[in-house]
């Protein structure tokens, strides 16, 4: 058992031939690289529970490079993390029935705060969180003011609109730029619309540090699990990026 251990975590870290030699100096036991890959394509995971309830989660995208049929060249391909905040990681790889059961088998509470960017395949799968409770979605703070800035033009302009979003008005924001003309300021103008239920007063929910205004915390996950995926040349085979995954989640959780 202390000898799988050590291989797991290892190969959580490096790659597979980096942690063959890495178990090799540690242990004194020399095992091959291919050995250490059906190690982890074989393990079998269970999924962790939060054992305090859930009251922040935030679900975000990241990459993976994936090798394609033998002639063929590679390609990146998303999946998705979440991050139950104060508490666990998990991410999917064309799993997103797994990702929302994992979210909703945790201990929630009755009012769920979600945290995400723009894009509506994240609001897709938030849209099925805590289907026994309520949730709170909030836009995500600095995606928003992303948004805003790429409008452009002068601050006159994007400052007023910075304040009015930190609280939460839409529809005086968009006013702002009714006169505008650009194609910039139509386009924002619509994505505030779309996402107007979402973006909340930001202002009173940081101080009165009643939660999260920004989906750092799964940002930051994703970051973390890209260390081991996107190691320098590292491409991967559909079969076993679920398991590394798996893997790479277990060893940020503390779990392995």
């Amino acid at each position: 058992m202390l000898l799988e251990k050590c291989s797991l975590r290892m190969a959580a870290v490096l790659s597979f031939e980096k942690a063959a030699i890495e178990v090799g100096v540690q242990t004194g036991i020399k095992i091959g690289h291919s050995a250490l890959h059906r190690l982890v394509s074989q393990k079998e995971w269970s999924e962790p529970i939060a054992e305090l309830s859930i009251k922040e989660t935030s679900v975000d995208g990241g990459k993976v490079r994936v090798r394609g049929q033998q002639g063929e060249g590679s390609q990146w391909l998303d999946y998705k993390a979440v991050r139950l905040h104060s508490s666990f990681y998990a991410a999917y790889f064309q799993e997103n029935e797994s990702l929302i059961n994992f979210v909703n088998n945790q201990p929630l509470s009755p009012l769920l705060t979600c945290l995400g960017d723009g894009h509506d395949r994240i609001w897709n799968l938030i849209n099925k969180f805590n289907p026994q409770g309520r949730r709170r979605e909030i836009l995500d703070w600095f995606h928003l003011m992303e948004n805003l800035h790429k409008v452009g033009g002068s601050n006159k302009r994007l400052e007023p609109a910075r304040k009015l979003l930190w609280e939460g008005q839409v529809k005086e924001t968009i006013k702002l730029f009714e006169s505008a003309g650009s194609r910039q300021a139509a386009n924002f103008c619509n994505y505030i619309t779309k996402h107007r239920h979402r973006i909340v007063n930001y202002q009173l929910l940081s101080e009165e540090n009643i939660c999260s205004i920004g989906s750092g915390a799964v940002e930051s996950t994703v970051k973390q699990i890209d260390r081991r995926l996107k190691i320098s040349g590292a491409q991967w085979s559909l079969k076993n990026i679920s398991q590394m995954l798996k893997l790479r989640c277990t060893y940020l959780n503390e779990l392995l």
